[in-house]
């Protein structure tokens, strides 16, 4: 039953990122970047200020300032940095697809940072998982767009953050750590500032498209929290991948999107071969467990 509520927040999570994907994807088409950004991280982390002073989380935690939580937060800043020029700038479906590429990152920095035993099998996923990318991309042919590398640039820095995240030691509350990522991400903003073109006042129905992506991004942070905390990750992480479909949906019904057969392939293949490493990752679990 934990799992399966487990599942449902998970769902739910991805939900509200594909969302509130949407909504920067609606904003880019009139405003700069760095405006969205600014706005976006800085009205995150007053979100999460509020919600860590009426539960009287520590925000000044001496471990803020450890390694692992400052490589965290700079991960998650040029991560979410990359991402968001990859919306503004590239289809929302195609950005989305090439994000689902982050789990075959976590197993390849694994391997490296941890030492963790990566088979042979799980290093094909990871391999096939590429060929899917460069489907997605396409490099040399005349449907390539270069600010698709934006959205691979993103999944990099994502997967660092995950891998950071694996080394934290410190049980700091989540809303802290999403406080420090939402503002480091809002300075990210402005020192982009100098190369995005002049900053407008937001419209009306802009100002309802910030407020909609806050509100759907802050649901989404406590979902996924709530659902790494009752759920077993091998059972709750491959419907990760259920961003993409709500991604493809609103893309193909709201902006009018029309992915071509190389997308849906790419995707398709992206994500067999991240459920497959997850299958692989919880059965190798299950061995050690045996042999211990």
């Amino acid at each position: 039953m934990e799992n399966l509520k487990g599942i449902l927040f998970m769902i739910l999570a991805m939900a509200g990122f594909a969302c509130e994907d949407l909504f920067i994807k609606m904003l880019s088409t009139n405003l700069p970047v760095s405006e969205i950004i600014i706005i976006l991280g800085f009205s995150g982390s007053l979100i999460f200020l509020a919600i860590g002073l009426t539960t009287k989380a520590p925000i000044f935690h001496k471990d803020i300032l450890s390694m692992p939580i400052v490589v965290r937060t700079l991960c998650e800043l040029f991560g979410a940095l990359f991402f968001v020029l990859a919306i503004a700038l590239t289809p929302l479906s195609s950005a989305s697809a090439i994000l689902q590429v982050v789990p075959l990152l976590v197993t390849i920095g694994a391997a490296i940072f941890f030492k963790e035993k990566v088979g042979w099998r799980r290093w094909s996923a990871v391999v096939v998982g590429f060929l899917g990318v460069l489907l997605i991309l396409r490099p040399g042919f005349g449907s390539f767009m270069p600010a698709s590398i934006f959205a691979l640039l993103g999944a990099i820095f994502l997967a660092g953050r995950d891998l950071a995240t694996r080394a934290i030691k410190v049980k700091l509350p989540s809303v802290i750590i999403s406080l420090y990522a939402f503002l480091a991400f809002g300075l990210s903003g402005i020192f982009i500032i100098p190369f995005s073109p002049e900053m407008l006042m937001p419209s009306s129905n802009e100002i309802i498209y910030f407020a909609g992506a806050s509100a759907f991004g802050v649901i989404a942070y406590y979902s996924i929290v709530i659902a790494a905390r009752v759920g077993e990750m091998s059972v709750i992480s491959p419907f990760r991948y259920s961003r993409l479909v709500f991604a493809m949906i609103l893309s193909i019904v709201v902006l009018s999107e029309r992915p071509d057969m190389w997308t849906f392939l790419g995707a398709a293949i992206i994500v067999a071969s991240g459920v497959y490493t997850f299958i692989r990752e919880n059965l190798m679990g299950k061995t050690k467990e045996r042999i211990l």
